[in-house]
């Protein structure tokens, strides 16, 4: 796919309809995405057909599929497979002929006080091992005859009155990847009989059944390394699921930048993401996303989401669309005004030549860690053009000194999957290096992990008071007279989310972090006022 344009979206919808109609006008929706609605008499009925099919293709389908995964099943066999490869191999005292692992999901968890339910959100190893989104299920695998065991919650008569029948086996069968399927009230005979005097691991024990506990080995450290270990190579089937919620996060990034007549506070630009992923059939988003302003973008993890746009000349959303349980992670940033000022181009145009230098060495075999010292390396050179770091001082200098962690603090990048920090990165928090404290991935790229780059530059009263001022071998080489200059920026994070190859590397991220293209599709959109817009408050 191109990169994402307000223009291209337009140009796909109106040329066929041209074709079919005497008389087109053009209105907004209202994320400023053009539709082409017809407005006088068609030429004929096989135009009027051709009116329907067009307007049918120009609206998401929220039940397509990608070809890769149509018609396949979530492949939980296969990973299965992959945990116990990973376990034996860590444990060799383990044998699978008296070996298994067994999981249980998540519950339905009622609120307090009342008769509402909390949103669901299954437990991820759960879904890995089994590709099921059922609230109260469990699994077994045994090692030894590979046969894979899903266990259904049990029919409750009362639930069925007000909510109808739930799933079959049957259904059940055809729908997931297991050898076999059975209620809920048959577990503790099918681990007697099956897997007597078997190790039986599981991660914890937080909703299994009492009687059931004694037959568990729960949190086991080999077994949690295993299930780490597997998940951190995507198969195919994964990669599709992925690029798909890449794909539905860059039309939500697109119709964000695309709706400033209608964004006058940071909760606006909430909303806006998250209709567009809702519409696209991504029912969740991937994490609390993170929507600022002004000053407020040099805040990382930004919660408020609350503030006004008036007086500011700066956006910073970092959001994430969740479909069928993996999520992408995707930063954008751009000016209200739809001009970036001065300050604000500079610092952009610097973390994006951060992230270009880092994307060009982004393949198999290469160490996470190098390319975050490059990326530190990159941001130095460029803080030191601008005088933010005082000339008198070479790039070596400032870096052995760590100065730039004042300004970009975080890690490069991370895993990502079915968290959006996904499990398996080794990171230490407990690490003395500055540069490495909060890098959440620590190991070496593999071909078919997916990741995220997103190298920043922040200009935040706490970060310079913690990682500048409390060290005077650091403040020595800032020039705080034109660090002031940037204040009001707050701060750039671009993000991109990255399958890394065996010869490189596939940008699974299509929205634009082209300056000049950021600047056009919101000068578009500021043009059209807020009258071309469908929204009612």
């Amino acid at each position: 796919m191109c990169e994402l344009t307000s223009f291209a979206f337009a140009t796909a919808v109106c040329i066929s309809a041209l074709l079919a109609f005497t008389t087109v006008k053009k209105y907004r929706t209202r994320a400023g995405l053009t539709t082409c609605i017809l407005s006088l008499r068609p030429i004929n009925e096989k135009a009027e057909q051709m009116k329907a099919e067009q307007m049918k293709s120009a609206l998401a389908n929220v039940n397509e599929l990608p070809d890769a995964i149509r018609g396949c099943k979530y492949p939980a066999k296969q990973h299965n497979l992959k945990v116990k490869e990973h376990l034996l191999s860590k444990e060799n005292t383990l044998s699978e002929q008296t070996t298994a692992l067994f999981i249980t999901g998540e519950k339905l968890e009622n609120n307090k006080y009342c008769d509402t339910t909390r949103e669901f959100r299954q437990n991820r190893y759960f879904y890995y091992l089994s590709g099921v989104d059922i609230p109260g299920c469990s699994l077994l695998f045994n090692f030894k005859t590979n046969a894979l065991t899903l266990f259904l919650p049990n029919i409750e008569w009362d639930d069925v009155l007000w909510s109808g029948m739930p799933l079959s086996l049957e259904e059940a069968f055809e729908k997931f990847d297991v050898d076999e399927i059975v209620y809920c009230n048959e577990i503790e005979e099918k681990l007697k009989h099956d897997c007597f005097g078997f190790r039986i691991f599981t991660t914890d024990l937080d909703n299994v059944c009492p009687k059931l506990k004694d037959y568990l080995i729960a949190g086991d450290d080999s077994f949690f390394y295993a299930m780490d270990e597997a998940r951190i190579i995507k198969d195919s089937y994964e990669i599709a699921i992925i690029r798909k919620a890449t794909e539905i996060t860059d039309v939500c990034h697109l119709a964000v930048m695309s709706a400033l007549p209608i964004e006058i506070n940071e909760i606006h630009i909430e909303a806006e993401f998250a209709y567009h992923a809702t519409r696209q059939g991504a029912r969740s988003l991937g994490y609390d996303p993170i929507c600022c302003s002004g000053p407020a973008c040099g805040t990382l993890h930004y919660i408020k989401n609350s503030e006004d746009l008036d007086k500011k000349a700066s956006v910073l959303i970092d959001a994430g669309a969740e479909w069928r349980n993996y999520t992408s992670d995707v930063t954008r940033c751009f000016p209200i005004s739809g001009k970036f000022t001065k300050e604000h181009r500079e610092i952009y145009e610097a973390v994006l030549d951060v992230q270009s230098e880092v994307m060009k060495r982004i393949k198999a075999g290469v160490h996470w860690e190098d390319l975050h010292i490059l990326s530190h390396k990159v941001l130095i050179k460029h803080l030191l053009e601008l005088g933010i770091f005082k000339r008198e001082y070479s790039e070596e200098e400032i870096f052995e000194r760590k100065a730039s962690c004042g300004f970009y603090p975080h890690g490069l990048g991370h895993l990502m999957g079915l968290d959006v920090h996904d499990v398996g990165g080794r990171p230490n928090y407990e690490d003395k290096n500055v540069y490495f404290q909060y890098l959440r991935m620590r190991r070496e790229l593999q071909e078919n992990m997916v990741i995220t780059n997103e190298p920043g530059c922040y200009f935040n009263k706490y970060l310079i008071a913690e990682y500048l001022h409390k060290y005077p071998e650091r403040e020595e080489v800032v020039d705080f007279n034109v660090v002031e200059k940037y204040m009001y920026v707050g701060g750039v994070r671009i993000e991109d989310d990255i399958l890394v190859t065996k010869d490189g590397h596939e940008n699974l991220t299509k929205i634009t972090s082209d300056p000049k293209e950021i600047e056009k599709i919101v000068t578009d959109a500021i043009s059209k006022g807020r009258a071309a817009f469908h929204v009612l408050a």
